[in-house]
């Protein structure tokens, strides 16, 4: 039950600390502790940092979807 509720945890949340994680070449753990502890010690701006990544990600993942071939712009 606990490794199905930290998959679904996983998955639903926008990938943005994987994402970061990969391209950083560092656990994604890490950067998830990171986000949680710059979260309580600012007050939750990070959060802010976080939604608009997660919107910045959907938007590209979209938009690279949808242009396939050259005719398609």
């Amino acid at each position: 039950m606990a490794n199905w509720f930290k998959y679904a945890l996983e998955k639903s949340l926008f990938g943005v600390c994987t994402h970061l994680g990969e391209s950083m070449s560092i656990s994604a753990r890490s950067v998830r502790m990171s986000f949680i502890y710059a979260s309580f010690f600012t007050l939750g701006s990070p959060i802010i940092f976080y939604l608009i990544a997660a919107f910045w990600m959907n938007i590209k993942k979209y938009s690279q979807e949808r242009r396939t071939r050259i005719w398609d712009l």
